[in-house]
């Protein structure tokens, strides 16, 4: 696997956004960035999960924390949404319900000393929503890198703004 790897999501004609990234492994590591709270605040939200099928729970966006930047008009300070976990395999896979979309999965693979973590957030239909999840996944795992490879955050705000234009440009 190559340390090359595009970071920009694809997205296919089902209006599923995908996004990889390569992280420093082992995987069960990037399984406690994804699974457990005070490792998931650190790069997207927070939140407590009980690890099995079915269970509830809330995540808490405070994406100023992560490395500021300006926030945009229209964003507060604070975002909260009721999730569940609808599929689970630890430590390669973690699926649960998103808002209104069809959901989003994490699947985790060893790719030598590192870690190949696919992001797949389904059917997500409208435009302008495709566009804020796109630039918010980039960004939210841009972060997830930088946490996990020791470096300071990346801006996440600016960093969004960015990509959501450079999204815009590359999905017409």
């Amino acid at each position: 696997m190559s340390d090359l790897l595009d970071t920009h999501g694809v997205v296919d004609g089902d209006s599923t956004l995908t996004i990889q990234r390569l992280l420093p492994g082992p995987i069960e590591r990037v399984w406690a960035y994804l699974t457990e709270g005070e490792l998931r605040q650190r790069w997207l939200a927070a939140g407590e999960m009980e690890m099995r099928v079915g269970a509830e729970f809330e995540l808490t966006w405070r994406n100023d924390r992560l490395g500021g930047g300006e926030r945009p008009e229209g964003f507060g300070e604070e975002h909260r949404m009721r999730s569940r976990i609808t599929a689970l395999d630890p430590p390669r896979l973690l699926a649960i319900e998103w808002g209104s979309t069809g959901g989003v999965t994490f699947e985790l693979a060893p790719a030598g000393a590192r870690v190949l973590l696919t992001l797949t957030h389904r059917r997500v239909a409208d435009r302008g929503v495709l566009l804020n999840v796109s630039a918010g996944w980039h960004a939210h795992l841009d972060v997830l890198a930088a946490v996990a490879e020791g470096r300071p955050l990346p801006p996440f705000w600016p960093a969004w703004l960015r990509l959501k234009a450079d999204y815009a440009a590359r999905l017409g």
